[in-house]
């Protein structure tokens, strides 16, 4: 017993050091998901071979630029030689954020993800200083289904989604670039993205209808179906109509919510003719007060949702549409207090702030749908 009360004390302060200096990175019990956060003053990177073994894998940097790696990079190594090793890893889903990352450094990354069985890539929080080189003869592209981009800034300023793409395959299904520095692309250096379906640029609140026609490089997005515009300073359906046309894109859904849109458009803009293709259109939480005018003769689903308006829309204000959400509407909620000036919710009904389970009606047909908050 006195042994075994010694060996207690000396253990005490072993569990005193794990309990304030956590480990810098964590694998879950299952081994599918590993979280590294290198936050400490001197990091041991070589922490993250234990994400090895994981499907999903996030590496935060802290903030610090990544520089230093350099050191301990062959930039004349052929990446070929560690084909195999990468190959027999689980990873599937990478996260990168929060760091000041050279060039060169993401440039020998995606050199040797190449040959991994990675599908989606999210880069957040990212400066990316110089610029990428070009991908060499021998080199393979990234063979990723979803790439996702969070406030991350490029040295190449208007050219660097060109200079990124190269380093792709291009069976690229999905990307999102979302808080981007610049969508003021340099469309001639831009290859076609072929098997690209789904496009989200939200929050971007400067982009606007303007430089919405700059980020869709005409012919660029021919498989487009499923295009996001949260949040990026829209003003009214109808010049989004007119850019969309303008860069011959033609979703099948599209996504306007969280955008202040104005009912009516200019009236001295030409009228728009939607493409047939548009099936679902997303305008909740965008403060209309009135169903907004010119919008597609024809819809499967129509989102006012979480708007202001204070009365039922009358049948010849809207299109002819299957699923039409009106849920959260003031009209909809007895008691519910009509827009104030100034008011930080623009009368928002408590449902619509707490992004509760939605109700959408449509003649007989009633839709279950979550409210999507915020993005």
């Amino acid at each position: 017993m006195e042994r075994a009360s010694c060996l207690l004390l000396l253990l005490l302060p072993l569990v005193h050091v794990s309990a304030t200096t956590p480990e810098p990175c964590e694998l879950d019990d299952d081994d599918f998901r590993c979280v590294c956060n290198f936050s400490e003053p001197q990091p041991d990177w070589s922490e993250a071979f234990q994400c090895v073994a994981a499907v999903e894998v996030e590496i935060r940097g802290g903030g610090r630029s990544l520089e230093p790696l350099l050191k301990r990079v062959d930039a004349n190594a052929d990446p070929r030689q560690y084909a195999d090793t990468v190959k027999a890893l689980r990873v599937r889903r990478l996260t990168v954020g929060a760091a000041k990352v050279p060039a060169q450094l993401l440039v020998g990354a995606l050199s040797v993800l190449a040959y991994s069985r990675l599908k989606e890539l999210t880069l957040e929080d990212l400066e990316i200083t110089d610029t990428m080189p070009p991908l060499p003869l021998e080199a393979k592209g990234l063979a990723l289904s979803s790439l996702h981009l969070r406030n991350v800034s490029w040295a190449a300023g208007r050219s660097w989604l060109a200079e990124l793409q190269q380093w792709l395959h291009p069976g690229l299904k999905a990307l999102s670039i979302v808080q981007a520095h610049s969508l003021a692309f340099s469309c001639e250096q831009i290859r076609a993205f072929p098997d690209l379906t789904s496009l989200d640029l939200s929050d971007n609140a400067g982009l606007g209808e303007r430089g919405l026609i700059a980020a869709l490089c005409p012919h660029k997005f021919p498989a487009l179906q499923n295009l996001a515009l949260r949040n990026t300073g829209m003003e009214t359906p109808t010049d989004v109509c007119a850019a969309l046309a303008a860069s011959g894109v033609q979703p099948h859904s599209l996504d306007l919510s969280h955008n202040s849109l104005r009912a009516t458009a200019n009236p001295s803009a030409p009228r728009c003719v939607w493409s047939s293709a548009l099936n679902s259109l997303n305008l909740s939480f965008a403060g209309l007060e009135q169903v907004p005018r010119g919008l597609p003769a024809k819809l499967s689903v129509l989102d006012l949702s979480c708007n202001r308006l204070n009365r039922a829309p009358k049948r010849d204000e809207l299109p002819k549409v299957d699923n039409l959400i009106l849920d959260g509407n003031p009209f909809l909620v007895p008691g519910s207090a009509l827009p104030q000036e100034g008011s930080p919710n623009s009368g928002m009904v408590p449902a619509c702030a707490r992004s509760t389970l939605s109700v959408g009606v449509s003649g007989t047909l009633v839709v279950l749908q979550g409210v999507r908050g915020f993005a």
